[in-house]
């Protein structure tokens, strides 16, 4: 059985998704309040007698006001009222409305006009600041090549909150002429507190990755950073004061980029070194064309909370990967095996009867039934994806990150194939 292969999908603009009402891409919004238009004349001659419903037509302005523009709707109320004036007197032997709904019809009109108008504002604002937060969004999350520090990789971002579109997970890479780097975490907590915490980090790991020769100096200046700003939260009086992070660092020493470009030279390496800083944050997953294996490893503390450690901490501080409150690992990744990285929107995901996502089985099922998927960085993504949506019948409760990373090949995916459409 082969696996459906992932294709890029046009996200949705934002204009379009504020006009449903559209076919083969033209718009129809006209159509409903024409319907009216036509069936309220028609079901008044219908009915006879004392019972006029030709006053109904005041529904026409209002439900153009809410699909169609001002001037559209404008257009609408003049119809509507002239249509009505027409009808009410071309029937003389039946009951007459008369002046009174005439009035009514000509004051609905108007008050549909100007809500038709404040709706439209109210769109412009909301595109306007959904703008800002895309904006946003690729500051923070920036768009990376698709061949990377001797690395080829794929990932996915999804916010729970799908309007706000941002959240607090995070993720990135960085050469440096002492290997290339890589973090991917989760802040805790939502909205823009969440935000401003990923951004204060991923500003520290672009620099720290760069300058520091060991991954354990980089790990510290990240927990660094986070105390400060917890601090700082605190200091001003914001109630996220006791926010944290769970992350993983990872570390490729033999991926030296000896000029300030993207990628070292990979040609002759075989398997590669790398180096795992776990920072509280979901367990890594070693995906090959043989299957998935979990990196077992402690947890260690989240980012922010060192202080917890015990002073006495067996580990130890070293100038390598481990520390006080952290954990660390070296591994070995073959040029057929991807690091799977995931955030807790993956692992905590549920269905309706309240069962945990089951990533690993999941991944041992698709990756049998089709074992390059285990070497293509964009389809191992897809199809976790799909399993996370198809698990929770396609609603998230948590933001979600789904990373995968191997050893490049010079055929990378470039980040913009995958998106949150």
């Amino acid at each position: 059985m082969r696996m459906p292969r992932p294709r890029a999908r046009r996200a949705p603009d934002p204009v379009e998704r504020q006009q449903p009402l559209r076919v083969r891409g033209r718009s129809v919004a006209w159509l409903p309040p024409l319907v009216v238009l036509c069936a309220v004349p028609v079901v008044d001659w219908s009915t006879g007698g004392d019972f006029r419903v030709l006053s109904w037509l005041v529904l026409v302005p209002g439900i153009a006001a809410a699909v169609c523009g001002v001037w559209t709707t404008a257009l609408f109320a003049v119809v509507a009222m002239l249509v009505y004036f027409a009808g009410d007197t071309s029937w003389p032997h039946q009951y007459r409305s008369g002046l009174p709904d005439f009035i009514l019809l000509a004051a609905g009109g108007l008050m549909a006009v100007l809500a038709c108008a404040v709706r439209l504002r109210g769109q412009e604002r909301m595109l306007h600041m959904r703008a800002v937060v895309d904006t946003t969004r690729k500051i923070l999350l920036r768009q990376l090549p698709p061949h990377v520090g001797g690395l080829d990789h794929a990932e996915l971002y999804l916010a729970a909150d799908s309007e706000a579109r941002v959240g607090g997970d995070f993720y990135d890479i960085q050469p440096s002429p002492y290997g290339t780097r890589v973090l991917v975490g989760d802040v805790q907590g939502k909205g823009l507190g969440a935000v401003e915490a990923a951004s204060v980090l991923l500003g520290t790991f672009r620099e720290a990755a760069y300058y520091e020769a060991e991954p354990g100096t980089v790990a510290e200046r990240l927990e660094t950073r986070m105390i400060r700003h917890v601090r700082y939260c605190a200091h001003v009086g914001r109630g996220d004061a006791e926010r944290f992070a769970t992350a993983v660092l990872l570390d490729f020493p033999e991926l030296r980029s000896e000029r300030t470009d993207w990628g070292p030279d990979t040609t002759g390496l075989g398997t590669l070194t790398v180096d795992i800083v776990n920072f509280g944050h979901e367990p890594l997953l070693l995906v090959s064309p043989h299957g998935v294996r979990v990196l077992t490893l402690d947890a260690g503390l989240p980012l922010g909370m060192s202080e917890l450690a015990p002073v006495d901490d067996p580990t130890g501080p070293s100038p390598t990967t481990r520390g006080p409150g952290r954990a660390g690992i070296t591994v070995r990744l073959a040029p057929d095996e991807s690091l799977l990285l995931v955030t807790d929107g993956v692992t905590e995901a549920r269905d309706r009867d309240g069962a945990f996502f089951p990533l690993s089985a999941y991944l041992n099922r698709a990756v049998a039934a089709d074992p390059r998927a285990a070497t293509d960085p964009a389809a191992l993504v897809r199809l976790v994806h799909d399993g996370v949506l198809g698990h929770t019948g396609g609603h998230l409760d948590d933001d979600t990150t789904i990373f995968v990373v191997r050893r490049g090949t010079g055929t990378g995916h470039a980040p913009g194939a995958l998106t949150d459409s």
